[in-house]
């Protein structure tokens, strides 16, 4: 198979297109140049020295055996497969699920989109409730259940889990229980660890350094893909396909560094907010995987020398063209503070021609005869076209075609993107400090021992006040 590589168009954030006040001069692109190439040498030489472990989870052939053996074991007797997670637990699933399989199931092919997916990355009692309500025992006897958490002390996946598990042991026996669950969790410790051991799961492991944002390539992402059929040796190829070209300290030939630094220059120079918006339903989730990526990596109140510096820029989510009818007016007249990432696919799996115009609507004959892919793609050069007549910066990712390959390449470029951006702004991108508080005090409101001060302490500052209320 011929590769296929995705491409960076950054020609509409030059200043020879959208004008010298918003565009990047050659000068200035130089400067970019000196910037981030010692930053490129830098994350190379963490990666050597083992302190980024996501980097090597395309070339490690033990997850991709281990998850291949479990879901030869499981599949052919499942019918609904359960994701339970949260943030780095359950967006990349979504995310390759969309990309890579049917959106409706073929009606010739019973096995088109078997197993049915369901990732409950929330507690909304509604949802759930509708979800239980759906589990009657016949389906339950075909359902498998991949709990994802390291610790297993995430309120809402433990909460999830607790439920899940005695409806399995209330409804099947506790002797059948286990062989519908896989616990994805630390390989030696924690509280999901001890969970599977003592009852005896099936387990995958959460690897060891790998934040949950930049785990989607380890079993985290990879069992739930390849129980849904998609060729999960295709997507780490992709991925190992971009690590050849991330490697690079040629600023010109390394998209990551392309990307961090367009990024880099922005948000420094009054544009903090950063759209991506897929031209492609399949990509609309990638786009939700890439804000957590975003906003928990780059979001940082201190720097690498505990300098108080409050940074990040915030990621914001569209999709082409349902977004052109709700978000371009801003876009184009509010304030000029966005950089604009499209996602453009030249090549559909599917491509429905449109029909004839009705003998009574001759205005509509233009549309006749074309496909819906140049229907799509013209509606995302119009609105590239209205940014740019606006001075509104913008780049294009462009995928010859939505596969696996090309999604394990979308995947790896902005996990290092968010890697090198890190670096140019000087700050941790592997941690996220701030959102333990709101851990520590779900804990507290939820009853846990040794919490009662503080659970008084937020009660007192998050009561109602009947007179503030309209």
């Amino acid at each position: 198979m011929a590769k296929s590589q995705i491409k960076i168009d950054y020609k509409n954030v030059m200043s020879d297109v959208i004008g010298g006040r918003h565009g990047i001069s050659p000068s200035q692109f130089r400067m970019l140049d000196e910037k981030m190439k010692p930053l490129i040498s830098q994350i190379n030489k963490q990666r050597k020295a083992g302190k980024t472990p996501f980097r090597d989870l395309p070339y490690n052939q033990r997850i991709s055996r281990r998850v291949n053996a479990l879901v030869k074991i499981l599949r052919e007797e499942c019918d609904d497969l359960v994701v339970l997670g949260i943030g780095g637990s359950a967006l990349g699933n979504i995310a390759l699920d969309t990309a890579l399989r049917p959106y409706l199931p073929d009606p010739d092919d019973k096995r088109s989109r078997k197993p049915n997916l369901y990732v409950l990355d929330n507690v909304d009692p509604a949802q759930l409730g509708s979800f239980l309500q759906y589990m009657t025992r016949k389906r339950l006897k075909r359902t498998v259940f991949n709990v994802i958490s390291k610790s297993g002390r995430t309120s809402e996946t433990a909460a999830q889990f607790m439920i899940a598990r005695d409806m399995l042991i209330r409804t099947l026996g506790k002797g059948r229980y286990q062989k519908q669950v896989v616990a994805t969790t630390d390989a030696k410790a924690g509280t999901l660890r001890t969970i599977a051991d003592t009852d005896g799961l099936q387990t995958l492991e959460v690897p060891d350094g790998v934040g949950g944002r930049f785990s989607v390539l380890s079993a985290v992402g990879l069992f739930s893909a390849a129980m849904c059929g998609i060729k999960i040796n295709r997507l780490l190829a992709g991925a190992r396909d971009m690590d050849d070209r991330v490697k690079t300290t040629r600023f010109s030939k390394n998209p990551a560094a392309m990307i961090a630094a367009i990024n880099y220059h922005y948000y420094k120079n009054g544009k903090p907010l950063s759209v991506m918006m897929p031209y492609s339903y399949a990509l609309k989730d990638m786009a939700d995987w890439y804000r957590q990526l975003w906003a928990e990596s780059l979001g940082k109140k201190l720097d690498l020398e505990d300098r108080e510096v409050w940074t990040g820029p915030t990621p914001v989510k569209a999709l082409g063209a349902t977004d052109q009818h709700s978000q371009v007016q801003l876009y184009r007249e509010g304030p000029n503070d966005k950089l604009f990432t499209f996602l453009q696919v030249n090549t559909f799996d599917k491509d429905p021609v449109i029909g004839p115009a009705p003998d009574c609507a001759p205005e509509l004959a233009f549309l006749a005869g074309k496909r819906m892919s140049r229907l799509l793609n013209d509606e995302k050069k119009a609105t590239e076209y209205a940014l740019v007549e606006s001075q509104r910066p913008n780049v294009t990712v462009l995928f010859d075609r939505v596969n696996a390959y090309t999604v394990g390449q979308f995947i790896y470029l902005y996990e290092v993107t968010t890697s090198l951006t890190g670096a140019v702004l000087g700050i941790n991108p592997y941690d996220q400090p701030a959102v333990e508080l709101g851990k520590e005090a779900t804990f507290a409101l939820m009853g846990k021992k040794g919490y009662d001060d503080f659970a008084r302490d937020i009660r007192s500052k998050t009561e109602m006040n009947k007179n503030y209320l309209v």
